[in-house]
């Protein structure tokens, strides 16, 4: 019976983990790059998202340093709630330089 609701609650984490990922946006990363980062950066979105590669911007995100990366580029920013991270995230991920899709900020 231990076994069983041990089970069930991993697989509970798991969906609710899942779930908060899968919410991430690309459309509001993009929106609050505009709002929180063009002003200070000088430069769109798109061309941030154009200085790594989707596996580069996915290891600095796994590495929990998107902000230091983003504030290595526009060292006039603040650094992004962490709330906004993981759609920004998915944004710069989505249209990486080796993407092949082009942003419309």
């Amino acid at each position: 019976m231990k076994k069983l609701v041990s089970l069930v609650s991993a697989a509970a984490l798991f969906l609710a983990l899942s779930a908060a990922v899968a919410s991430a946006d690309a459309g509001k990363g993009q929106k609050i790059f505009i709002k929180e980062m063009k002003p200070a950066c000088g430069f769109d979105g798109g061309t941030m998202a154009k200085k790594h590669t989707q596996a580069e911007w996915k290891a600095i995100q796994d590495a929990g340093k998107l902000n230091e990366e983003m504030i290595k580029h526009c060292p006039e920013a603040k650094p992004l709630k962490d709330n906004y991270i993981e759609h920004v995230f998915d944004f710069l991920h989505n249209y990486a330089s080796d993407s092949g899709n082009v942003p419309a900020c």
